[in-house]
């Protein structure tokens, strides 16, 4: 996992910054339907949960869910 310097943001104080995009789903882009979009879930939940923990990922929420959903093909 690579991680940009520590940064400070008016709303936050510091926090670190988690340069992505991280991690890749397009090693499971040949399962069933229905089980991408369970992943599809899991990585959503994922990201919360570090964003939850004061990590900010480089990357958008909207560009993740772009990549998520091209990497997963849905």
């Amino acid at each position: 996992m690579n991680r940009l310097p520590q940064t400070t943001t008016a709303e936050k104080g510091p926090v670190s910054v988690i340069a992505g995009p991280w991690p890749s789903y397009t090693a499971f882009k040949d399962l069933p339907e229905r089980d991408r979009w369970v992943l599809y879930g899991s990585a959503k939940a994922y990201r919360q949960a570090l964003e939850d923990q004061g990590l900010v990922m480089a990357e958008g929420y909207d560009a993740f869910i772009r990549r998520v959903c091209a990497e997963l093909e849905i």
